[in-house]
């Protein structure tokens, strides 16, 4: 079954977190991710509001953890780490 990837995400250093996702996308992509929504307009009815939120759609929730696991996207979130607060999930979706 296919799954979301869900970032909500307050960026805390631009420069580092840049780098973050200049080689994130391709990890994603590399892992059959696609993008729904990065970064725009939302509301924040319940809970803590981070200002960046991220939907990336996999075939399935192994993909995505295969993708986060994945070399390419560790390089990347090395750049994310001191940048950034986040919280990641991977749900579940029926189709």
């Amino acid at each position: 079954m296919p799954a979301l990837w869900i970032a909500h995400v307050t960026v805390t250093d631009d420069e580092a977190y840049g780098k973050y996702a200049k080689l994130a996308g391709p990890a994603i992509a590399a892992h059959g991710g696609r993008f729904l929504a990065r970064g725009g307009r939302f509301v924040q009815l319940e809970g803590r509001e981070r200002p960046r939120n991220v939907v990336a759609r996999f075939d399935s929730v192994d993909d995505a953890v295969a993708c986060y696991h994945s070399d390419a996207y560790q390089e990347a979130l090395s750049h994310a780490r001191d940048a950034s607060e986040r919280e990641l999930m991977v749900v579940e979706i029926e189709d």
